[in-house]
């Protein structure tokens, strides 16, 4: 009897040991089985997760859901007037939100809101229609806070068909292929599609993930798991250990508006790799004109003498990528001190700025927002062009207009 008990009870040991399994072991990832999912990093590392899964980063696309969606959908502050006899209405229907067109007062066509891009100074949307997407006439910009023209589209003339390029996802996502995922019990099965363009929503992972930047983690997670008293980072890109090229490059990948030359998909990218490897040429020129504030971080910083005489400088010195930029101008400032403890303004500047702005705001003026020209839009019933205003990256001194 003695011996039964034993062995039963070495019996629902073993079935419990077996029903604790790494749940990333389940878990079918759409870039291959190498890939644990983002979810899989909250177990050992939570802090880290929980203010990332709020950052630009993992909002650069995201469903449509009521939460991540920005903008309005009630009567007053949902209308985009083209003239006299078209409009364009967000509406709610059934749990789903749209862009309706009217013509006369009757419905002409509508489109659901299906992919969201940003959410940081703006918010853009777009619909799925036969395996691509499709921009949403207008967008949400939170310095009107209110709908305006999407980037580039006209304020008389609705257009529901222009195309959002897959590339596009490769900066705003963290996959989207060509391919179905088919699975089954003991094997995953790809199908590649021969259209490059042709995009399989059930692969579209939202936002920058953790694994977009450290690359896969199956292994990582199964060894930590395994081995809790492991101090050591297993089988994942750690950032401390790269080179500063490496980790500008690893920045570079979309902050460097480099979308021509391509040799490979941005996708195939992983931490570490050279960004050579995927575009014939980097950003470097000392030439600025082309240097947009939207996209071309790095194009901008590298041409400052901060970052060119520095040899240790790189994104990561002002900015935490699991973190939104701060508010917080006095936090940039002492980075800034950090180097510059010594600098002399100025006679003109020290009677025209406060010695506290100077001590805590070195950003507004060496580092001021300028306009986009590569983002433009126009209220409704406004003929006036505005332009996306943005901080720029290039660290230099600039005329003020204050008297």
């Amino acid at each position: 009897m003695k011996k039964t008990a034993i062995l039963f009870s070495i019996f629902a040991l073993v079935l419990l040991l077996m029903g604790c399994k790494n749940e990333s072991d389940n878990y079918i990832d759409p870039r291959g089985t190498d890939y644990a999912g983002s979810e899989s990093c909250i177990q050992c590392h939570q802090a880290q997760y929980e203010t990332a899964f709020h950052s630009s980063h993992f909002k650069a696309s995201s469903p449509p859901t009521k939460e991540n969606i920005l903008g309005h959908f009630t009567n007053g502050r949902n209308t985009f007037v083209y003239d006299k006899d078209t409009k364009l209405v967000m509406e709610e229907r059934n749990d789903s939100l749209y862009q309706v067109l009217y013509k006369n007062g009757k419905e002409v066509e509508a489109h659901s809101f299906d992919v969201l891009f940003g959410t940081k100074h703006a918010q853009t949307s777009a619909y799925w229609k036969n395996h691509y997407t499709f921009e949403l006439p207008l967008s949400y910009y939170k310095s009107l806070n209110s709908w305006a023209t999407s980037p580039g589209y006209s304020a008389t003339k609705v257009n529901f068909e222009r195309q959002i390029d897959k590339e596009c996802y490769g900066c705003h996502s963290s996959n989207i292929a060509s391919r179905y995922v088919e699975t089954s019990s003991d094997s995953i099965t790809f199908m590649t599609i021969e259209v490059e363009d042709f995009m399989n929503k059930n692969t579209l992972l939202y936002g920058i993930d953790c694994e977009r930047c450290h690359g896969p983690a199956k292994q990582h997670v199964q060894k930590h798991l395994k081995f809790p008293d492991l101090k050591i980072a297993q089988n994942i890109v750690s950032f401390k250990k790269l080179t500063r090229q490496q980790k500008i490059d690893a920045c570079a990948l979309c902050h460097s508006g480099n979308d021509k030359a391509k040799i490979k998909s941005r996708f195939q990218f992983k931490p570490g790799d050279k960004l050579s490897d995927y575009f014939r040429a980097i950003p470097g020129s000392n030439d600025s004109i082309h240097y947009d504030v939207h996209g071309n971080q790095l194009g901008l910083l590298a041409q400052s003498k901060c970052f060119k005489k520095s040899e240790r400088m790189d994104c990561m010195t002002c900015h935490n990528p699991h973190e939104n930029s701060s508010q917080n101008m006095v936090v940039y400032s002492k980075i800034c001190m950090s180097c510059h403890q010594q600098t002399k303004h100025t006679e003109m500047t020290l009677t025209t700025i406060s010695k506290k702005s100077l001590q805590n705001n070195c950003v507004e003026c060496h580092m001021p927002k300028q306009m986009s020209n590569a983002i433009t839009f126009q209220a409704s019933n406004s003929k006036k062009k505005s332009n996306y205003m943005l901080r720029t990256h290039k660290i230099a001194v600039y005329p003020t207009n204050k008297k």
